[in-house]
């Protein structure tokens, strides 16, 4: 196991290259593995918990002073130039007008392009990296850097200090993140909770089969998507946040909505996906 500190102090961090140029496991790689017949899981896996608990530690103790902030999550190869990209940018820069600070995942692309919005808007750019087997370096337009070693950590620390998700086109990490959000928000974990999508082309196949195959199986309610909000420009983006921040009632109603739905089903009542 590697023993690198999370760096909450410095603005660039070093990216976590030891795995990725030795090729051995990364924590989170090996905390998933299965417990080996060889070494007993009690010599390994109770001090991963101490790790662990100083990760979250590290986090809350260098986020605790944001206020007012928004996540960004969208794919790591979208280039600079890219419509998208570009899109990300205003967006951030938008919000971090209106006094959100802007929160990433730390690398390139969407990430970065955040990250940049926030930097010219003047507000806090933050970037929580993630090791990863092969080297991931944060982008140059983060101000407050973090280095997590656990996925589920560094996606506590993305919900945790946003008021918001706003969601560009992005792969499988992209989705994970959408629907760790609408699964959090649906349970009552999250309340008051804007989720945004960006560029409705991309997400509209997306948003047919949710409806026409969830949604018509039963598996979801027309409640759970009225939680999504999708839009194609920067500013809605903006308005759109800003007004669930300031006024909370119609937000609150649509997630008690879908709430009711999930009380309903875990309660043993038949549900048809009205």
């Amino acid at each position: 196991m590697t023993d690198q500190p999370l760096d909450s102090d410095s603005k660039k961090p070093k990216p976590f290259v030891q795995q990725a140029k030795s090729g051995s496991p990364t924590e989170d790689e090996q905390l998933l593995q299965s417990p080996s017949q060889e070494v007993p899981f009690t010599e390994t896996d109770p001090w991963r918990v101490m790790r662990i608990m100083s990760e979250f530690v590290q986090g809350f103790d260098a986020l605790a002073e944001l206020s007012q902030a928004v996540t960004v999550f969208g794919s790591a190869r979208t280039p600079p130039g890219d419509s998208n990209y570009e899109a990300a940018v205003e967006t951030a820069y938008l919000l971090g007008e209106a006094g959100c600070a802007i929160i990433t995942g730390g690398g390139p692309g969407i990430m970065e392009a955040a990250n940049k919005g926030a930097q010219q808007a003047g507000v806090l750019s933050v970037g929580l990296n993630i090791e990863l087997p092969f080297e991931q370096h944060v982008n140059p337009y983060v101000d407050l850097a973090l280095n997590h070693r656990y996925f589920f950590v560094r996606k506590t620390m993305l919900v945790k200090y946003a008021q918001a998700f706003v969601i560009f086109p992005g792969g499988f990490g992209t989705m994970d993140e959408l629907f760790e959000s609408l699964t959090l928000i649906q349970t009552g974990k999250i309340r008051n909770f804007p989720v945004v999508l960006f560029d409705s082309s991309y997400w509209q196949g997306l948003l047919d089969w949710l409806r026409d195959t969830m949604q018509v199986g039963g598996k979801i309610g027309k409640a759970d998507l009225d939680l999504i909000m999708v839009t194609d420009s920067p500013v809605e983006v903006r308005d759109f946040v800003m007004a669930s921040i300031e006024d909370t009632g119609d937000r609150i109603a649509r997630e008690a909505a879908a709430q009711d739905v999930t009380k309903k089903v875990l309660s043993g009542q038949k549900y048809y996906g009205e």
